[in-house]
């Protein structure tokens, strides 16, 4: 059998997505940043760098030789947790290789058989993978609808249900760059006895005092846990899942992620914990970007951005192969736009996601706010 009667379904596959304007392909890296995480520009910074080298100067190995559970369990890994619960004022936090394997782990773990985990609509892919291999069942509420959740739950309750209820949300969604009403889901999980998850990957270090992220009033209950990511905003990999120590124990017994993945470097995590230093020590960079965020919203909304108060601006197009276009015409003007599409955003709502981070400022956004002008005219 030939190979491309082997993967000819493959290739069909390729070939429909292609005809539809949903064809992926790797891109390099050029033009103006409007397309990273890394939104106060310290993936690049000296002190980070430096920490680097003195780790590597005292001995810090690259690699970690294994799983946490075996020979991987790096000093550096536990000093990281150390000040990740302190900086976060939770109980206990623990060290993941990336943002996608803690929810994916939280999520397939903790909930147990007769649970019922109520997401977003709109939560991310790593969460819906978690929620497939999780005994739990799941159920979406409408998005930032914090009576949708209750009502969820409520039914539950009516029908049943009699297990823990699980609240599974973003802060600062990724792709809309909207809040969740977190005071309001606090309260619902406060009613009902659930536990509330909440991923602030893209609010952590831009966000709340010293950086703290969005639910930082939050983090410490007992019914809450949060995932707090270091390869967006502060610069590196990673993401520590903060919360009581049962939940620390469980993961490290249970999660399939943390248990059978080799350990992160040993090296990443001093990167992170001298992250977590600079975002604190560094106010000065929070205050730049949320002045770049209130003048690229008074530049782009009139323009049909969204209005969404954050770092992250979408502008809708609707139509795949429209929205592909217009990013292929920013980008060629010398702008790193990139164009979003279906499955990651609901069918109909294609867009082009604008990063706002410290590699711009005012005059690159009125530039781009030029370029956009003449492209969607």
């Amino acid at each position: 059998m030939g190979r491309a009667m082997i993967l000819g379904a493959q290739q069909r596959d390729l070939a429909e997505l292609a005809a539809r304007g949903r064809l992926r392909r790797l891109a390099p890296r050029q033009g103006t940043d409007f397309s990273s995480n890394d939104y106060l520009a310290l993936a690049g910074a000296p002190r980070i760098a430096a920490a680097l080298h003195a780790a590597l100067d005292r001995g810090v190995s690259v690699g970690s030789g294994g799983s946490r559970l075996l020979r991987g369990n790096d000093p550096e890994h536990e000093a990281l947790e150390e000040a990740a619960a302190r900086f976060f004022a939770v109980e206990a936090a623990l060290f993941f290789s990336s943002g996608y394997a803690a929810n994916h782990a939280l999520l397939a773990t903790l909930p147990q058989r007769g649970d019922l985990i109520v997401h977003d609509a709109l939560v991310h892919a790593s969460a819906h993978d978690g929620m497939r291999l999780s005994r739990a069942a799941s159920v979406a509420a409408a998005h930032n609808d914090a009576q949708a959740f209750d009502d969820a739950i409520a039914a539950w309750r009516g029908a049943g249900g009699t297990g823990t209820a699980w609240i599974a949300v973003e802060s600062l969604y990724s792709m809309d760059g909207d809040r969740a009403p977190l005071a309001a889901l606090a309260e619902v999980a406060a009613r009902h006895d659930a536990m509330l998850l909440i991923d602030e990957a893209h609010a952590t270090g831009v966000w709340g005092d010293d950086g703290r992220g969005l639910a930082a009033a939050l983090d410490g209950r007992e019914n809450v846990i949060t995932l707090k990511t270091f390869g967006k905003a502060l610069g590196c990999e990673g993401a520590v899942v903060c919360g009581a120590w049962v939940v620390r124990d469980m993961l490290v017994t249970r999660a399939r992620p943390f248990i059978f993945s080799t350990a992160p470097s040993p090296l990443m995590a001093v990167a992170a914990q001298e992250a977590l230093a600079a975002i604190a020590d560094e106010p000065e960079r929070r205050t730049r970007l949320h002045a770049l965020i209130d003048h690229a919203h008074a530049r782009l909304v009139p323009l049909g951005a969204a209005a969404s108060g954050s770092q992250i601006v979408p502008l809708l197009i609707g139509d795949d192969a429209e929205t592909m276009r217009v990013a292929a015409a920013v980008q060629a003007a010398g702008f790193d736009v990139r164009g979003i599409r279906p499955p990651t955003v609901p069918s109909g709502t294609s867009r082009l996601r604008i990063a706002l981070t410290l590699h711009v400022d005012a005059d690159a956004v009125d530039a781009l706010a030029g370029v956009l002008e003449e492209v969607l005219r």
